[in-house]
């Protein structure tokens, strides 16, 4: 007597999908999953596209305060031609100073708020590519970034970090804050020494006064700089640092 077939009982919807997401599951290498590189792709174009805001924005900011600089000096120079530089000129001038200024430390601090998220969005981009040099080892000869996430490696993208102190400095005077904090200190300068001239009227203490307020908003600009620079490298937690770097 021949025995007949014994049928496999069926598979039900939950041991399914344990068995085809077993491998990314709880213990698992997310490697495994065919849905990883999408998943990391997608996110690496979207950090991308979010630096690509943070740069336009900045730039807007720095553009719209220029524009508006540009066109209140003019402004200013056709009431200086109407009416000379009388003490009523010089109350306006100190008015729309002091406003041209709001702008400018207004613009010069969003613009730091986005260079901290564009080195956040690049550690972000340097684990994703930690990632692929997982997921296909051997790859480092064919890319010119890092994919480590200290410190170092992020801001390795902006340019050598030996480069030396003064040539540091230099850098960030040329970079878009460093150059709209200068024209901030010079704002700064020029309403000193319009209220210098309108207390006084004396142009020695008037140029004084403009040389003392454009060092001094400098150097709490600058001093603003470092802490918030400082404190922005504090945050940031290394996942995958180089070998060596201590962090």
């Amino acid at each position: 007597m021949s025995i007949p077939p014994v049928e496999a009982p069926p598979t039900s919807g939950a041991s399914r999908a344990t068995g085809a997401s077993g491998a990314s599951g709880a213990g698992g290498e997310p490697f495994d999953d065919p849905r990883t590189l999408t998943i990391l792709t997608t996110e690496h174009w979207s950090l991308m596209s979010a630096r690509s805001l943070v740069y336009n924005e900045a730039f807007a900011r720095a553009g719209m305060f220029l524009a508006f600089l540009s066109a209140t000096l003019v402004a200013m120079g056709l009431v200086a031609t109407a009416t000379g530089f009388s003490d009523g000129f010089l109350i306006v001038a100190a008015i729309v100073l002091a406003l041209n200024l709001f702008v400018g430390l207004a613009s010069l601090g969003r613009i730091a708020a986005a260079s901290s998220e564009d080195i956040r969005y690049l550690q972000g981009m340097n684990r994703l590519r930690h990632a692929y040099h997982e997921m296909v080892p051997g790859l480092d000869r064919y890319f010119i970034s890092s994919h480590h996430d200290d410190i170092v490696s992020v801001v390795a993208f902006y340019g050598p970090s030996n480069s030396g102190t003064l040539r540091n400095v230099i850098h960030g005077l040329t970079t878009t804050p460093g150059m709209i904090g200068v024209i901030c200190c010079a704002v700064a300068g020029a309403l000193g020494a319009v209220i210098a001239l309108r207390l006084t009227h004396d142009p020695v203490v008037g140029a004084t006064a403009g040389l003392v307020a454009f060092f001094a908003v400098f150097v709490a600009l600058n001093a603003v700089m470092i802490a918030s620079i400082g404190r922005t490298m504090r945050e940031l937690r290394a996942m995958f640092p180089r070998p060596g770097s201590g962090d």
